[in-house]
């Protein structure tokens, strides 16, 4: 399965959640439904998984942590925000350079409509 069919499966499960939750819950809670929704949908999903960074002849192991890891291929942002900003984009962007991924999302159930607090960040797909 490649980075946008999962994107798709993460897209679906993100809106059935927002519908069922609504807005106005902490991030976790979102983060623990999304990853049960994947879960039962087949995907391999890590939560808050330790990412280490290389620099020179030094290795940070826990230099920053995703909030979910999908298929070891896509990274996923949560957030419950009143709107996502260029922090957000470029915190991602920049884990997806770091980890050498393709493609990564920013969820932000904070949204009244679900597709559009949802961005796909894109390194060298």
């Amino acid at each position: 399965m490649n980075e946008n069919e999962i994107s798709s499966i993460v897209f679906d499960a993100g809106m059935k959640i927002h519908r069922k939750l609504g807005v106005g819950l902490y991030e976790n809670v979102y983060e623990e439904c999304l990853a049960y929704e994947l879960k039962e949908r087949g995907l391999i999903v890590e939560r808050q998984k330790d990412i280490k960074v290389e620099y020179e002849n030094l290795i940070i192991q826990k230099a920053f942590r995703v909030d979910l890891l999908i298929e070891n291929k896509l990274i996923i942002e949560i957030k419950a925000v009143p709107e996502i900003n260029d922090y957000h984009f470029f915190q991602l962007l920049n884990y997806l350079r770091l980890t050498e991924m393709k493609l990564g999302m920013i969820l932000n159930f904070h949204s009244m409509l679900f597709k559009n607090g949802v961005k796909r960040v894109v390194n060298k797909l």
